[in-house]
């Protein structure tokens, strides 16, 4: 079986997710810095993060390639998700108008149940990480239908 490069860099954010906000981490003077790069209980517009749901619960994670010049459709996610930004740019749009742009090492909490889309406008492919924590019967992202 053949793994993508991410999966190194994931297996380190896994042993190192226990570690709460400024925790020392034995391993420091062997040559291991730990960053947080966000810690939040709200989404990127402020919009306090909902109680987990019951059930089974699932993790996904994605890593997203949007060519320049992309705009993502009108879609919503129904669990609490959050990214990181690799490299390029993005913009986040909602719905009632709020923006957020991003660069690249940017990290965000998105929007939970909150239309919106996201596109590239840079010149370079924007290249994010996402984290999904849901349910196991519990779809990741719905895509608003588009008018006939």
């Amino acid at each position: 079986m053949r793994y993508p490069a991410i999966v190194p860099f994931l297996q380190l954010l896994l042993c190192l997710a226990p570690l709460s906000p400024g925790a020392a981490y034995a391993g420091e003077s062997a040559g291991v810095r730990v960053e947080t790069l966000l810690s939040a209980d709200a989404s990127w517009n402020g919009q306090v993060l909902p109680v987990y749901p019951e059930g089974q619960p699932r993790i996904t994670i994605l890593r997203i390639q949007i060519a320049p010049g992309t705009r993502l459709p009108m879609h919503k996610h129904p669990v609490i998700n959050a990214g990181v930004l690799l490299g390029g740019e993005l913009t986040v749009v909602a719905e009632d108008g709020a923006t957020l742009r991003l660069k690249a090492g940017d990290a965000l909490v998105e929007l939970v149940d909150t239309w919106h889309y996201g596109r590239n406008d840079g010149d370079v492919p924007a290249d994010i990480v996402v984290f999904y924590a849901g349910t196991a019967d519990q779809a990741i992202t719905v895509t608003r239908a588009t008018p006939h």
